[in-house]
Protein backbone atom coordinates (compact mmCIF):
# COMPACT_ATOMS: atom_id res chain seq x y z
CA UNK A 1 0.00 0.00 0.00
CA UNK A 2 1.19 3.26 -1.12
CA UNK A 3 2.63 5.70 2.34
CA UNK A 4 -0.29 7.73 1.95
CA UNK A 5 -2.46 4.82 3.62
CA UNK A 6 -0.86 5.29 7.31
CA UNK A 7 -3.56 8.38 7.93
CA UNK A 8 -5.91 5.75 7.59
CA UNK A 9 -4.97 2.61 10.19
CA UNK A 10 -5.61 4.68 13.14
CA UNK A 11 -3.59 6.81 15.71
CA UNK A 12 -2.21 6.64 19.27
CA UNK A 13 -5.29 8.83 20.28
CA UNK A 14 -6.35 12.19 21.19
CA UNK A 15 -3.81 11.35 24.51
CA UNK A 16 -0.57 11.76 23.08
CA UNK A 17 -1.37 15.03 21.12
CA UNK A 18 -2.79 17.06 24.26
CA UNK A 19 -1.19 20.08 23.28
CA UNK A 20 -2.85 20.11 20.29
CA UNK A 21 -6.16 20.22 21.76
CA UNK A 22 -5.58 22.99 24.20
CA UNK A 23 -5.54 26.74 24.01
CA UNK A 24 -4.85 29.16 27.18
CA UNK A 25 -7.94 29.28 29.01
CA UNK A 26 -7.86 33.51 28.78
CA UNK A 27 -8.34 33.56 24.87
CA UNK A 28 -11.77 34.35 23.68
CA UNK A 29 -13.40 35.89 20.85
CA UNK A 30 -15.19 38.76 22.33
CA UNK A 31 -16.13 41.98 22.31
CA UNK A 32 -13.35 44.42 23.94
CA UNK A 33 -16.00 46.14 26.12
CA UNK A 34 -15.34 48.62 28.91
CA UNK A 35 -14.89 45.75 31.58
CA UNK A 36 -12.41 44.42 29.68
CA UNK A 37 -10.91 47.43 29.32
CA UNK A 38 -10.80 47.97 32.91
CA UNK A 39 -9.31 44.68 33.18
CA UNK A 40 -6.24 45.28 31.61
CA UNK A 41 -5.00 48.28 33.81
CA UNK A 42 -4.96 45.55 36.47
CA UNK A 43 -1.25 44.05 36.10
CA UNK A 44 -2.76 40.82 37.72
CA UNK A 45 -4.44 40.37 34.32
CA UNK A 46 -1.10 40.33 32.12
CA UNK A 47 0.04 37.94 34.67
CA UNK A 48 -2.30 35.23 34.40
CA UNK A 49 -2.17 35.72 30.72
CA UNK A 50 1.52 35.27 30.46
CA UNK A 51 1.25 32.48 33.19
CA UNK A 52 -1.75 30.62 30.84
CA UNK A 53 0.54 30.54 27.81
CA UNK A 54 3.33 29.01 29.94
CA UNK A 55 1.49 26.30 30.33
CA UNK A 56 0.46 25.47 27.12
CA UNK A 57 3.79 26.52 25.69
CA UNK A 58 5.33 23.41 28.15
CA UNK A 59 2.52 20.92 26.45
CA UNK A 60 4.23 21.35 23.00
CA UNK A 61 6.54 19.58 24.84
CA UNK A 62 4.66 16.11 23.70
CA UNK A 63 5.13 16.06 19.60
CA UNK A 64 2.10 15.14 17.55
CA UNK A 65 4.34 12.64 15.46
CA UNK A 66 1.52 11.36 13.82
CA UNK A 67 1.43 10.68 9.89
CA UNK A 68 -0.25 13.38 8.18
CA UNK A 69 -3.45 11.87 6.00
CA UNK A 70 -4.03 15.23 4.85
CA UNK A 71 -1.86 18.60 4.19
CA UNK A 72 -2.80 21.93 3.39
CA UNK A 73 -1.40 24.17 2.36
CA UNK A 74 -2.10 28.06 2.59
CA UNK A 75 -0.43 30.47 0.64
CA UNK A 76 -0.87 34.29 0.86
CA UNK A 77 0.54 35.81 -1.97
CA UNK A 78 2.26 39.00 -0.76
CA UNK A 79 1.77 38.40 3.11
CA UNK A 80 4.13 39.48 4.75
CA UNK A 81 4.74 39.75 8.57
CA UNK A 82 3.13 43.84 8.37
CA UNK A 83 0.51 42.79 6.35
CA UNK A 84 -0.36 39.92 8.68
CA UNK A 85 -0.35 42.60 11.95
CA UNK A 86 -2.43 44.38 9.94
CA UNK A 87 -4.86 42.01 8.90
CA UNK A 88 -5.23 40.89 12.40
CA UNK A 89 -6.36 44.57 13.62
CA UNK A 90 -8.84 44.71 10.73
CA UNK A 91 -10.30 41.21 11.52
CA UNK A 92 -10.88 42.69 14.67
CA UNK A 93 -12.31 46.41 14.19
CA UNK A 94 -14.63 44.51 12.06
CA UNK A 95 -15.76 42.90 15.05
CA UNK A 96 -16.06 45.98 16.91
CA UNK A 97 -12.81 45.60 18.82
CA UNK A 98 -9.74 47.54 19.02
CA UNK A 99 -8.30 45.15 16.89
CA UNK A 100 -4.54 44.85 18.31
CA UNK A 101 -6.50 42.03 20.92
CA UNK A 102 -7.62 39.84 17.99
CA UNK A 103 -6.38 36.44 17.31
CA UNK A 104 -5.80 35.34 13.41
CA UNK A 105 -7.00 31.71 13.06
CA UNK A 106 -3.41 31.59 11.97
CA UNK A 107 -2.26 33.29 15.13
CA UNK A 108 -3.73 29.73 16.92
CA UNK A 109 -0.89 27.69 15.65
CA UNK A 110 1.24 26.34 17.76
CA UNK A 111 4.56 26.51 16.03
CA UNK A 112 5.86 29.49 13.76
CA UNK A 113 8.88 29.57 11.87
CA UNK A 114 10.95 31.95 9.07
CA UNK A 115 11.05 31.64 5.65
CA UNK A 116 14.11 33.09 3.46
CA UNK A 117 12.17 33.74 0.07
CA UNK A 118 15.09 35.15 -2.19
CA UNK A 119 15.75 33.09 -5.68
CA UNK A 120 18.78 32.11 -7.05
CA UNK A 121 19.08 34.95 -8.97
CA UNK A 122 16.67 37.88 -6.86
CA UNK A 123 17.76 39.48 -3.81
CA UNK A 124 13.87 40.63 -3.51
CA UNK A 125 11.71 37.77 -5.26
CA UNK A 126 9.07 36.79 -7.49
CA UNK A 127 5.94 34.65 -6.74
CA UNK A 128 7.14 32.02 -9.27
CA UNK A 129 10.79 31.39 -8.18
CA UNK A 130 9.36 30.62 -5.02
CA UNK A 131 6.41 28.86 -5.81
CA UNK A 132 9.19 26.51 -7.11
CA UNK A 133 10.93 26.46 -3.96
CA UNK A 134 8.22 26.01 -1.42
CA UNK A 135 6.02 23.57 -3.92
CA UNK A 136 9.24 21.46 -5.33
CA UNK A 137 11.89 21.97 -2.88
CA UNK A 138 14.76 23.62 -5.01
CA UNK A 139 15.45 27.35 -5.48
CA UNK A 140 14.70 28.78 -8.84
CA UNK A 141 15.54 32.02 -11.36
CA UNK A 142 12.90 34.79 -11.03
CA UNK A 143 10.21 34.01 -13.26
CA UNK A 144 10.30 30.76 -13.88
CA UNK A 145 8.14 27.64 -12.05
CA UNK A 146 8.55 23.91 -12.00
CA UNK A 147 12.60 24.20 -13.10
CA UNK A 148 15.91 24.34 -11.98
CA UNK A 149 18.29 27.28 -11.51
CA UNK A 150 19.47 25.93 -14.81
CA UNK A 151 16.76 27.14 -16.79
CA UNK A 152 17.31 30.64 -17.86
CA UNK A 153 14.10 32.94 -17.87
CA UNK A 154 11.86 32.97 -21.49
CA UNK A 155 14.19 30.79 -22.55
CA UNK A 156 12.52 27.83 -23.55
CA UNK A 157 15.54 25.68 -24.89
CA UNK A 158 16.84 25.46 -21.22
CA UNK A 159 13.74 23.78 -19.79
CA UNK A 160 14.50 20.13 -20.68
CA UNK A 161 15.80 18.04 -18.50
CA UNK A 162 15.45 20.62 -15.69
CA UNK A 163 12.05 20.11 -14.78
CA UNK A 164 11.28 19.66 -11.54
CA UNK A 165 8.16 18.11 -9.38
CA UNK A 166 6.01 19.19 -7.41
CA UNK A 167 4.81 18.18 -3.47
CA UNK A 168 1.11 17.99 -5.51
CA UNK A 169 2.23 15.39 -7.92
CA UNK A 170 4.61 13.42 -4.96
CA UNK A 171 0.66 13.39 -3.33
CA UNK A 172 -1.26 11.94 -6.25
CA UNK A 173 1.27 9.73 -7.06
CA UNK A 174 0.92 7.94 -3.39
CA UNK A 175 -3.18 7.87 -4.08
CA UNK A 176 -4.07 10.31 -2.13
CA UNK A 177 -6.93 13.15 -3.63
CA UNK A 178 -5.14 16.85 -4.83
CA UNK A 179 -6.95 19.80 -5.14
CA UNK A 180 -5.73 23.75 -6.30
CA UNK A 181 -7.43 26.70 -4.86
CA UNK A 182 -6.80 30.06 -5.76
CA UNK A 183 -8.46 33.95 -6.69
CA UNK A 184 -6.26 34.13 -9.05
CA UNK A 185 -6.14 32.79 -12.42
CA UNK A 186 -5.43 29.14 -11.97
CA UNK A 187 -2.31 29.36 -14.27
CA UNK A 188 -1.17 31.97 -12.65
CA UNK A 189 2.47 31.81 -10.83
CA UNK A 190 1.87 30.07 -7.35
CA UNK A 191 -0.70 27.50 -8.13
CA UNK A 192 1.43 26.29 -11.93
CA UNK A 193 4.46 25.39 -10.18
CA UNK A 194 2.44 22.27 -8.58
CA UNK A 195 2.15 20.71 -11.92
CA UNK A 196 3.99 23.30 -15.09
CA UNK A 197 7.37 23.13 -16.11
CA UNK A 198 7.67 26.72 -17.77
CA UNK A 199 10.63 29.11 -18.60
CA UNK A 200 8.09 32.05 -17.90
CA UNK A 201 5.24 32.26 -15.61
CA UNK A 202 3.79 34.53 -18.25
CA UNK A 203 3.09 31.89 -20.70
CA UNK A 204 -0.50 32.11 -19.83
CA UNK A 205 -1.85 30.36 -22.96
CA UNK A 206 0.19 29.97 -26.36
CA UNK A 207 -1.11 33.58 -27.56
CA UNK A 208 1.56 35.12 -24.47
CA UNK A 209 4.54 32.92 -25.87
CA UNK A 210 7.05 34.29 -28.66
CA UNK A 211 7.38 32.26 -31.79
CA UNK A 212 10.93 30.87 -30.84
CA UNK A 213 9.66 29.07 -27.85
CA UNK A 214 6.57 27.84 -29.76
CA UNK A 215 8.92 26.52 -32.44
CA UNK A 216 11.17 24.93 -29.85
CA UNK A 217 8.30 22.93 -28.48
CA UNK A 218 7.32 24.24 -25.22
CA UNK A 219 3.54 24.32 -23.57
CA UNK A 220 1.73 27.31 -22.59
CA UNK A 221 0.76 26.94 -18.93
CA UNK A 222 -3.07 26.08 -19.39
CA UNK A 223 -2.12 23.87 -21.61
CA UNK A 224 -0.26 21.80 -19.03
CA UNK A 225 -2.37 22.64 -16.71
CA UNK A 226 -4.85 20.23 -18.37
CA UNK A 227 -1.90 17.55 -19.85
CA UNK A 228 0.69 17.02 -16.99
CA UNK A 229 -1.00 15.45 -14.25
CA UNK A 230 -4.62 15.16 -15.91
CA UNK A 231 -6.47 13.78 -12.68
CA UNK A 232 -5.91 16.90 -10.31
CA UNK A 233 -9.87 16.14 -8.40
CA UNK A 234 -10.30 19.69 -7.48
CA UNK A 235 -8.95 22.95 -9.50
CA UNK A 236 -10.58 26.40 -8.80
CA UNK A 237 -10.47 29.84 -9.52
CA UNK A 238 -9.72 32.32 -12.75
CA UNK A 239 -8.38 31.95 -15.73
CA UNK A 240 -11.27 30.64 -18.00
CA UNK A 241 -10.11 33.14 -21.47
CA UNK A 242 -7.07 31.12 -21.39
CA UNK A 243 -8.61 27.51 -22.04
CA UNK A 244 -10.72 28.43 -25.36
CA UNK A 245 -9.61 29.55 -28.71
CA UNK A 246 -9.27 32.60 -29.49
CA UNK A 247 -11.71 35.47 -29.71
CA UNK A 248 -14.32 32.61 -28.29
CA UNK A 249 -16.96 34.59 -26.65
CA UNK A 250 -17.00 34.21 -22.92
CA UNK A 251 -20.22 32.77 -20.89
CA UNK A 252 -20.82 35.46 -18.82
CA UNK A 253 -19.04 38.53 -20.10
CA UNK A 254 -20.65 38.28 -23.66
CA UNK A 255 -19.74 41.62 -25.09
CA UNK A 256 -16.31 42.20 -23.59
CA UNK A 257 -13.77 41.52 -25.46
CA UNK A 258 -10.85 41.16 -23.04
CA UNK A 259 -12.51 38.37 -21.28
CA UNK A 260 -13.00 36.21 -24.69
CA UNK A 261 -10.58 33.30 -25.39
CA UNK A 262 -7.06 33.78 -25.98
CA UNK A 263 -6.03 30.50 -27.13
CA UNK A 264 -4.05 30.72 -30.65
CA UNK A 265 -3.93 26.19 -31.00
CA UNK A 266 -7.77 26.54 -31.68
CA UNK A 267 -8.10 24.03 -28.83
CA UNK A 268 -10.83 24.15 -26.12
CA UNK A 269 -9.12 22.97 -23.09
CA UNK A 270 -12.32 22.45 -20.94
CA UNK A 271 -13.38 20.00 -23.30
CA UNK A 272 -10.04 18.15 -23.67
CA UNK A 273 -9.93 18.20 -19.56
CA UNK A 274 -13.69 16.68 -19.87
CA UNK A 275 -12.57 13.90 -22.15
CA UNK A 276 -9.39 12.92 -20.03
CA UNK A 277 -11.87 11.79 -16.80
CA UNK A 278 -12.94 8.55 -16.73
CA UNK A 279 -16.55 7.12 -17.39
CA UNK A 280 -16.38 4.74 -14.94
CA UNK A 281 -14.48 3.48 -11.22
CA UNK A 282 -11.96 0.53 -12.37
CA UNK A 283 -11.21 -2.25 -10.39
CA UNK A 284 -8.83 -5.26 -10.30
CA UNK A 285 -10.71 -8.49 -11.12
CA UNK A 286 -8.11 -11.56 -11.05
CA UNK A 287 -4.87 -10.07 -13.68
CA UNK A 288 -7.13 -7.41 -15.12
CA UNK A 289 -9.08 -3.54 -14.71
CA UNK A 290 -12.19 -3.71 -15.03
CA UNK A 291 -14.59 -1.20 -15.05
CA UNK A 292 -17.50 -0.80 -12.32
CA UNK A 293 -19.91 0.95 -11.30
CA UNK A 294 -20.56 3.70 -10.35
CA UNK A 295 -19.85 6.10 -12.95
CA UNK A 296 -17.07 8.51 -12.53
CA UNK A 297 -18.90 12.43 -12.10
CA UNK A 298 -16.86 15.57 -13.61
CA UNK A 299 -18.06 18.83 -13.41
CA UNK A 300 -17.22 22.11 -14.94
CA UNK A 301 -18.71 25.08 -13.26
CA UNK A 302 -18.04 28.82 -13.98
CA UNK A 303 -20.55 30.95 -11.25
CA UNK A 304 -20.53 30.66 -7.60
CA UNK A 305 -24.33 28.76 -7.83
CA UNK A 306 -23.56 26.03 -9.75
CA UNK A 307 -20.82 25.23 -6.93
CA UNK A 308 -22.75 25.73 -3.78
CA UNK A 309 -25.80 23.75 -5.54
CA UNK A 310 -22.70 20.69 -6.03
CA UNK A 311 -23.64 17.30 -4.15
CA UNK A 312 -19.68 16.79 -3.30
CA UNK A 313 -20.47 12.65 -3.36
CA UNK A 314 -21.26 12.94 -6.39
CA UNK A 315 -18.20 14.70 -7.77
CA UNK A 316 -15.09 13.16 -8.25
CA UNK A 317 -13.39 15.48 -10.77
CA UNK A 318 -14.28 19.39 -10.51
CA UNK A 319 -13.15 22.33 -12.69
CA UNK A 320 -14.27 25.74 -11.35
CA UNK A 321 -13.67 28.81 -13.75
CA UNK A 322 -15.02 31.82 -12.16
CA UNK A 323 -13.86 35.15 -13.90
CA UNK A 324 -12.04 35.18 -17.49
CA UNK A 325 -8.98 36.19 -15.60
CA UNK A 326 -8.11 36.77 -12.08
CA UNK A 327 -11.04 36.35 -10.05
CA UNK A 328 -12.09 39.70 -8.17
CA UNK A 329 -11.45 41.37 -5.09
CA UNK A 330 -13.62 40.13 -2.05
CA UNK A 331 -14.45 43.83 -1.65
CA UNK A 332 -15.99 44.06 -5.30
CA UNK A 333 -17.18 40.20 -5.47
CA UNK A 334 -20.15 39.35 -7.38
CA UNK A 335 -21.68 37.11 -4.59
CA UNK A 336 -24.29 35.71 -7.00
CA UNK A 337 -21.95 34.68 -9.60
CA UNK A 338 -18.56 34.09 -8.08
CA UNK A 339 -17.50 32.45 -4.86
CA UNK A 340 -15.71 33.36 -1.93
CA UNK A 341 -12.58 31.64 -1.24
CA UNK A 342 -13.44 30.24 2.25
CA UNK A 343 -16.35 28.79 0.09
CA UNK A 344 -14.07 27.10 -2.39
CA UNK A 345 -11.88 25.49 0.26
CA UNK A 346 -15.00 24.27 1.68
CA UNK A 347 -16.27 21.95 -1.21
CA UNK A 348 -12.40 21.01 -2.18
CA UNK A 349 -12.53 19.57 1.10
CA UNK A 350 -15.44 18.04 1.15
CA UNK A 351 -14.49 15.92 -2.66
CA UNK A 352 -11.17 15.58 -1.67
CA UNK A 353 -11.80 13.83 2.10
CA UNK A 354 -13.44 11.28 0.36
CA UNK A 355 -10.09 9.75 -0.63
CA UNK A 356 -9.59 7.01 2.21
CA UNK A 357 -6.18 7.99 1.22
CA UNK A 358 -6.13 11.37 2.25
CA UNK A 359 -5.48 14.37 -0.22
CA UNK A 360 -2.98 17.30 -0.52
CA UNK A 361 -4.80 21.11 -1.26
CA UNK A 362 -3.13 24.14 -2.16
CA UNK A 363 -5.31 27.04 -1.23
CA UNK A 364 -4.28 30.91 -2.57
CA UNK A 365 -5.12 33.61 -0.88
CA UNK A 366 -3.96 35.76 -4.38
CA UNK A 367 -4.66 39.05 -4.65
CA UNK A 368 -3.35 39.78 -1.31
CA UNK A 369 -0.83 40.39 -3.50
CA UNK A 370 -2.31 42.28 -6.37
CA UNK A 371 -4.11 44.73 -3.74
CA UNK A 372 -0.73 46.24 -2.39
CA UNK A 373 0.54 46.15 -5.98
CA UNK A 374 -2.16 48.67 -7.21
CA UNK A 375 -1.31 50.42 -3.55
CA UNK A 376 -4.57 49.25 -2.74
CA UNK A 377 -4.17 47.99 1.33
CA UNK A 378 -8.28 47.88 1.66
CA UNK A 379 -8.23 45.35 -0.89
CA UNK A 380 -5.37 44.00 0.01
CA UNK A 381 -5.73 43.19 3.91
CA UNK A 382 -9.59 42.30 3.07
CA UNK A 383 -8.17 39.52 0.70
CA UNK A 384 -6.12 38.30 4.01
CA UNK A 385 -9.04 38.39 6.38
CA UNK A 386 -10.89 35.93 3.81
CA UNK A 387 -8.17 34.03 3.60
CA UNK A 388 -8.17 33.54 7.43
CA UNK A 389 -11.47 32.75 7.03
CA UNK A 390 -10.55 30.14 4.92
CA UNK A 391 -8.11 28.90 7.21
CA UNK A 392 -10.79 28.65 9.96
CA UNK A 393 -12.90 26.77 7.88
CA UNK A 394 -10.47 24.23 6.82
CA UNK A 395 -9.70 23.88 10.68
CA UNK A 396 -13.42 23.19 11.89
CA UNK A 397 -13.16 20.26 8.89
CA UNK A 398 -10.37 18.66 9.32
CA UNK A 399 -8.40 17.34 12.69
CA UNK A 400 -4.92 18.08 14.19
CA UNK A 401 -4.88 14.27 14.76
CA UNK A 402 -3.88 13.60 11.24
CA UNK A 403 -3.95 16.80 9.22
CA UNK A 404 -1.24 19.11 8.83
CA UNK A 405 -1.70 22.32 7.63
CA UNK A 406 1.28 25.18 7.18
CA UNK A 407 0.39 28.73 6.34
CA UNK A 408 3.23 30.96 4.71
CA UNK A 409 3.38 33.60 2.24
CA UNK A 410 5.80 33.53 -1.09
CA UNK A 411 7.19 36.92 -0.50
CA UNK A 412 6.65 39.78 0.90
CA UNK A 413 5.63 44.01 0.18
CA UNK A 414 7.41 47.80 1.25
CA UNK A 415 4.15 47.95 3.53
CA UNK A 416 3.91 49.24 6.69
CA UNK A 417 1.67 50.95 9.23
CA UNK A 418 2.86 52.89 11.71
CA UNK A 419 2.88 56.24 13.32
CA UNK A 420 2.32 56.52 16.66
CA UNK A 421 -1.42 55.33 16.77
CA UNK A 422 -3.57 55.19 19.66
CA UNK A 423 -4.80 51.88 20.38
CA UNK A 424 -7.94 50.87 18.18
CA UNK A 425 -7.35 53.71 15.61
CA UNK A 426 -8.61 52.48 12.79
CA UNK A 427 -6.15 50.30 10.13
CA UNK A 428 -6.56 52.75 7.39
CA UNK A 429 -6.86 56.26 9.42
CA UNK A 430 -4.63 58.85 9.88
CA UNK A 431 -1.90 59.22 12.92
CA UNK A 432 -2.36 61.43 15.84
CA UNK A 433 0.20 64.11 14.78
CA UNK A 434 1.20 66.01 11.63
CA UNK A 435 4.64 65.96 9.85
CA UNK A 436 6.68 67.86 11.51
CA UNK A 437 8.67 68.95 8.55
CA UNK A 438 5.49 69.26 6.00
CA UNK A 439 2.99 70.18 8.30
CA UNK A 440 0.05 67.88 6.62
CA UNK A 441 -1.22 64.53 8.02
CA UNK A 442 -0.54 61.26 7.19
CA UNK A 443 -2.32 57.80 7.16
CA UNK A 444 -1.02 54.90 9.35
CA UNK A 445 -0.23 52.55 6.59
CA UNK A 446 2.60 53.78 3.61
CA UNK A 447 4.32 52.12 0.93
CA UNK A 448 8.17 52.31 0.51
CA UNK A 449 7.46 52.78 -2.90
CA UNK A 450 4.17 52.85 -5.65
CA UNK A 451 1.36 54.46 -7.49
CA UNK A 452 0.29 56.30 -4.03
CA UNK A 453 2.66 59.09 -4.30
CA UNK A 454 1.66 62.40 -5.43
CA UNK A 455 3.11 66.03 -5.78
CA UNK A 456 0.41 68.59 -5.79
CA UNK A 457 1.53 72.23 -6.11
CA UNK A 458 5.34 71.24 -5.15
CA UNK A 459 4.63 69.63 -2.56
CA UNK A 460 2.92 66.41 -0.61
CA UNK A 461 -0.61 66.05 -1.59
CA UNK A 462 -2.96 66.67 1.99
CA UNK A 463 -4.94 63.29 2.37
CA UNK A 464 -7.45 65.21 4.68
CA UNK A 465 -8.32 66.28 1.22
CA UNK A 466 -9.18 63.21 -0.21
CA UNK A 467 -11.29 59.80 0.75
CA UNK A 468 -8.47 58.15 2.24
CA UNK A 469 -11.25 55.52 3.94
CA UNK A 470 -12.04 54.14 0.12
CA UNK A 471 -12.07 50.87 -1.02
CA UNK A 472 -9.25 51.75 -3.96
CA UNK A 473 -7.55 54.45 -1.77
CA UNK A 474 -4.06 54.42 -2.87
CA UNK A 475 -1.94 54.90 0.28
CA UNK A 476 1.08 57.65 -0.24
CA UNK A 477 4.65 55.89 -1.14
CA UNK A 478 8.24 57.48 -0.64
CA UNK A 479 8.89 56.33 -4.50
CA UNK A 480 6.25 56.87 -7.75
CA UNK A 481 6.26 53.43 -9.40
CA UNK A 482 3.41 52.23 -11.49
CA UNK A 483 3.24 49.27 -9.31
CA UNK A 484 4.51 48.97 -5.63
CA UNK A 485 7.25 45.99 -5.29
CA UNK A 486 7.66 42.98 -3.11
CA UNK A 487 9.93 43.31 -0.21
CA UNK A 488 12.74 41.08 0.77
CA UNK A 489 12.35 40.18 4.31
CA UNK A 490 11.81 36.70 5.78
CA UNK A 491 8.04 35.91 5.94
CA UNK A 492 6.48 33.58 8.25
CA UNK A 493 5.32 30.15 8.31
CA UNK A 494 2.71 28.65 10.45
CA UNK A 495 1.91 25.13 11.50
CA UNK A 496 -0.06 22.65 12.94
CA UNK A 497 -0.72 19.13 12.97
CA UNK A 498 1.43 16.10 11.98
CA UNK A 499 5.51 16.80 12.54
CA UNK A 500 4.46 20.69 12.45
CA UNK A 501 7.68 21.07 15.36
CA UNK A 502 9.94 20.61 11.79
CA UNK A 503 8.99 23.94 11.01
CA UNK A 504 10.96 25.64 13.84
CA UNK A 505 13.57 27.98 13.08
CA UNK A 506 14.50 30.09 10.07
CA UNK A 507 14.79 28.10 7.12
CA UNK A 508 15.45 28.21 3.38
CA UNK A 509 12.07 28.31 1.41
CA UNK A 510 12.41 25.11 -0.07
CA UNK A 511 12.48 23.40 3.35
CA UNK A 512 9.02 23.64 3.35
CA UNK A 513 7.92 20.98 1.21
CA UNK A 514 10.46 18.53 2.08
CA UNK A 515 8.73 18.74 5.75
CA UNK A 516 5.08 18.35 4.28
CA UNK A 517 6.40 15.40 2.35
CA UNK A 518 8.11 13.78 5.07
CA UNK A 519 4.97 14.55 7.62
CA UNK A 520 2.71 12.83 4.83
CA UNK A 521 5.16 10.09 4.17
CA UNK A 522 4.87 10.83 0.11
CA UNK A 523 7.87 11.62 -2.30
CA UNK A 524 11.50 10.54 -2.14
CA UNK A 525 12.14 10.20 1.67
CA UNK A 526 10.40 7.20 3.04
CA UNK A 527 13.08 5.55 5.66
CA UNK A 528 11.41 6.56 8.66
CA UNK A 529 7.98 4.71 6.93
CA UNK A 530 9.45 1.41 7.72
CA UNK A 531 6.46 -1.64 6.60
CA UNK A 532 4.65 -3.17 9.28
CA UNK A 533 3.97 -6.51 7.50
CA UNK A 534 5.47 -8.58 4.68
CA UNK A 535 1.99 -7.37 3.00
CA UNK A 536 3.63 -4.07 2.41
CA UNK A 537 1.86 -1.95 4.51
CA UNK A 538 2.63 1.00 6.39
CA UNK A 539 3.12 1.03 10.27
CA UNK A 540 0.14 3.32 11.89
CA UNK A 541 0.38 5.84 14.11
CA UNK A 542 3.16 7.40 14.57
CA UNK A 543 6.25 7.63 12.73
CA UNK A 544 8.22 4.99 13.34
CA UNK A 545 11.82 6.52 13.78
CA UNK A 546 12.47 8.75 15.65
CA UNK A 547 14.00 11.98 14.13
CA UNK A 548 16.36 13.04 16.44
CA UNK A 549 18.59 9.80 15.16
CA UNK A 550 18.75 10.98 11.55
CA UNK A 551 20.15 14.72 11.22
CA UNK A 552 18.56 16.85 8.68
CA UNK A 553 21.02 16.71 6.02
CA UNK A 554 20.59 12.52 5.55
CA UNK A 555 16.90 12.99 5.64
CA UNK A 556 16.58 15.76 3.12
Amino acid sequence: MPAASLGDQGHSGTESLPSQHLQPTWVKDELMDEKGKEKEKDPKYWRDQAQETLKYALELQKLNTNVAKNVIMFLGDGMGVSTVTATRILKGQLHHNPGEETRLEMDKFPFVALSKTYNTNAQVPDSAGTATAYLCGVKANEGTVGVSAATERSRCNTTQGNEVTSILRWAKDAGKSVGIVTTTRVNHATPSAAYAHSADRDWYSDNEMPPEALSQGCKDIAYQLVHNIRDIDVIMGGGRKYMYPKNKTDVEYEIDEKARGTRLDGLDLVNIWKSFKPRHKVACVGAMWLPRWPLMHSHFIWNRTELLTLDPHNVDYLLGLFEPGDMEYELNRNNVTDPSLSEMVVVAIQILRKNPKGFFLLVEGGRIDHGHHEGKAKQALHEAVEMDRAIGQAGSMTSLEDTLTVVTADHSHVFTFGGYTPRGNSIFGLAPMLSDTDKKPFTAILYGNGPGYKVVGGERENVSMVDYAHNNYQAQSAVPLRHETHGGEDVAVFSKGPMAHLLHGVHEQNYIPHVMAYAACIGANLDHCAPASSAGSLAAGPLLLPLALFPLSILF
